[in-house]
């Protein structure tokens, strides 16, 4: 019987009540629970949940189960516990909206006894108090959308221009909503602020056009390498900053060496905070890790030293006990990661699989681990369509890594949970795969109207160039031909000479014009032919 799997342990003959035998049980939540003529333990609707069944129980079985159930209630709370403490120090309780919701989902199901009311209370009050915050939050950034819309039309080019970098800067530093929500205000923002630079540019067509490009494409850097600092993909930032870097040297100088230092100082700056955090964090992990290395370690040999204990209860406790300090001290270093953690599962699974014949608590464990994974699977149903894709992707990796820990569920439940889980998770990455091979198509098909533009110009000022060569070998030809002159010829003659000067006065200019344009074409098409690989 020791090696019996517990779902396949026969089964005990079912045993009729005595008549009197509910009413000399005693115990705490005893208030919360029924006994039906079946023998199923009911827990008691309220107006938070419906009645379900918790287990099935006989005269025999009932202490253990119903301790069992006492005790996974305990649990239950302590889960409550850590999430109000994480809501309580948490810098943006907002975004644990996510875990409030699982919580609930748990609450619903999980197969304990004692007072839930309290729990159910506590969530619908934080959920409520989020969601104001929520609405709070989005009418701060609809102030900075309808201040862009007064923004877009304004004459004050210079001022304007640094009105929207400050309402950028504004943006940024605006509280958390939902990135659906967020997307649609950013939306119209970037509409606003592309206007009024539509407008800027028609307007500045007569000043020199590759330093207005140069000076527009070092903000654009500059606006790209700030808003990365804060930046926790360290390979991903790392590499984008690289690019950035050889695409600012591939730019020439703005019209003020003043403004371009200024420029360079500012991306700079930004680039260097981003790496002295970079290289702070990986110092810290590599200490963080060995320190964890350490402290796991002495977990381990508390685990080998208690594997043949038969005192179950208590031992069983130190193990979840020592499970739960295990989760919260961290990752160690790769390499002795694994061989900790088997040292820790052959102690443990020695230990446990000695406990088998607590078939009945076991089973209720089971029944909680199906309720955990349960709420799992609500929680993943419920961002498989979110377009927050850092935030959705850190939490489905995070419900996966949950699931993963909780252990197995009953044999009747199969494998449909875990199905639908993986199904769910399958469908948010092949959204999120669509969205970045959209946003892709978007930026070459604004760098392919960009490079029109340019081919066309280039063009222009190849007509005029060829119509001044022509106008200039007409006007030599007409003076080298004169003979005899009066005082008209005389007056003719200073009129073409005028004119032959303004000529080759203005043709080096357009050459030098189309060199521009010529070396601007090159670059964009460099840009077209590096994002459609």
């Amino acid at each position: 019987m020791e090696n019996q799997n517990p779902q396949e342990l026969p089964k005990e003959p079912v045993q009729l009540f005595s008549a009197d035998f509910w009413e000399q049980l005693s115990f705490e939540g005893k208030s919360f629970c029924k006994l039906d003529q079946q023998g199923n333990l009911i827990l008691i609707a309220d107006q938070h949940y419906p009645e379900r069944v918790l287990s099935h129980i006989n005269e025999q079985s009932a202490p253990t189960v119903i301790q069992a159930l006492c005790d996974k209630f305990k649990e239950v709370q302590q889960k409550t516990d850590e999430l109000k403490q994480e809501l309580e120090q948490s810098a943006e309780p907002i975004r644990l909206q996510g875990k409030l919701q699982r919580l609930k989902a748990y609450l619903l199901n999980a197969n304990a006894i004692g007072d839930y009311p309290p729990l159910f209370a506590f969530v619908t009050e934080k959920q409520n108090l989020i969601q104001e915050q929520l609405k709070a939050n989005e009418q701060v950034r609809k102030t900075l959308v309808e201040k862009a819309q007064l923004l877009k039309d304004s004459e004050e080019f210079k001022n304007t221009t640094e009105a929207f970098r400050e309402l950028v800067e504004e943006w940024k530093k605006a509280p958390y909503i939902e990135k659906e929500a967020s997307d649609k205000l950013w939306e119209q923002i970037e509409s606003a602020r592309n206007h009024f630079y539509e407008r800027k540019r028609h307007f500045q067509e007569s000043l020199d056009i590759e330093m207005m490009q140069n000076l527009d494409l070092k903000l654009e850097l500059c606006e790209k390498a700030e808003s990365m600092i804060q930046s926790e993909n360290w390979k991903e930032t790392s590499e984008a900053y690289k690019q950035l870097m050889e695409t600012w040297k591939s730019i020439g100088r703005v019209a003020s060496a003043e403004k371009n230092d200024d420029l360079w100082n500012r991306f700079v700056s930004a680039k260097n905070q981003f790496f002295d955090r970079k290289s702070g964090h990986q110092n810290q992990i590599m200490e963080e890790q060995e320190a964890n290395y350490i402290a796991k370690l002495n977990l381990v040999e508390q685990a080998e030293q208690i594997k043949e204990s038969t005192n179950w209860k208590d031992t069983a406790a130190v193990y979840a006990r020592i499970l739960e300090d295990w989760k919260a001290i961290g990752k160690v270093p790769f390499e002795k990661a694994e061989e900790l953690w088997n040292r820790m599962q052959a102690a443990k699974d020695h230990f446990f699989n000695a406990k088998r014949q607590q078939a009945e608590t076991y089973k209720v464990g089971l029944e909680d681990n199906y309720a955990q994974k349960k709420a799992l699977l609500e929680r993943i149903e419920t961002i498989k369509n979110a377009t927050d894709w850092r935030d959705a992707t850190q939490e489905i990796n995070e419900l996966l890594a949950t699931w993963k820990t909780i252990g197995p569920i009953p044999r009747e439940y199969g494998d449909s949970l875990w199905e639908e889980f993986i199904a769910a998770r399958q469908h948010f990455f092949k959204r999120k795969d669509e969205d970045r091979e959209a946003r892709k198509g978007k930026f070459i098909q604004q760098v392919s109207s960009r490079l029109q533009q340019s081919k066309n110009f280039l063009a222009t000022i190849d007509e005029e160039l060829a119509e001044d060569e022509s106008k200039l070998a007409e006007f030599k030809e007409i003076l080298a031909g004169t003979g005899d002159e009066d005082a008209k010829d005389k007056e003719i003659k200073a009129n073409l000479v005028k004119l032959v000067e303004q000529i080759e006065k203005r043709i080096p200019n357009r050459i030098a014009k189309r060199g521009d344009v010529l070396a601007q074409i090159e670059e964009l098409e460099q840009k077209l032919s590096e994002k459609e690989k």
